[in-house]
């Protein structure tokens, strides 16, 4: 029997920065092909539930940590990779064909692709016959994919229904790439 001033102590509450140890090795664990998604996932869920630094400790045991060295080195090389990749893009928006907008004040929007009766005409192989529209609503310019087979892009990112579009975002139909500009 246990007196009244006698009571059951739970260990302190896991630290956000534990667990947040834990999920990195996880995710570390997936990148580099140690954990397939399915286990990453429920590993994931098993961190987030965890009361106690043990139980974080078995989820990861089986996964190597990083050392502070391939961590810096690993960073290194994705920054370098970023900015890489924003390079060939800025330097291939200078060299891409300018695609104007249409007028504002003119309230049809601008049919794409290879049929004819479209407003801007492309004859590229990769271009559906009705690709795409350009509309202005609501003070902005928007861009609708109508269906194409070989998608509509934005800035390099494909366009699931309809996107926003700036003067200066690079475009895609099909293979076909452009540049928006205005009149």
């Amino acid at each position: 029997m246990t007196s009244s001033f006698e009571f059951h102590t739970y260990p302190a509450r896991l630290s956000d920065v534990e667990r947040d140890k834990a999920l990195k090795v996880l995710h570390d664990g997936v990148a580099m092909g140690r954990l397939s998604h399915d286990t990453f996932i429920r590993r994931m869920e098993l961190a987030l539930a965890a009361r106690r630094s043990e139980e974080l400790v078995a989820l990861t045991a089986d996964l190597p940590t990083e050392s502070r060295l391939s961590r810096a080195l690993f960073g290194t090389v994705e920054a370098v990779s970023g900015f890489t990749v924003r390079l060939r893009r800025a330097w291939q928006a200078e060299r891409l064909p300018k695609l104007l907008l249409p007028h504002p004040g003119n309230g049809n929007p601008l049919r794409i692709g290879r049929d004819p009766a479209n407003g801007l005409r492309l004859t590229h192989e990769t271009v559906s016959r009705v690709h795409a529209e350009l509309s202005r609503q609501g003070g902005m310019w928007v861009l609708r994919d109508l269906g194409s087979t070989n998608g509509t892009t934005v800035n390099g990112r494909r366009v699931i229904g309809a996107a926003v579009v700036r003067e200066g975002d690079q475009i895609g139909f099909g293979r076909m790439a452009f540049r928006l500009a205005v009149n």
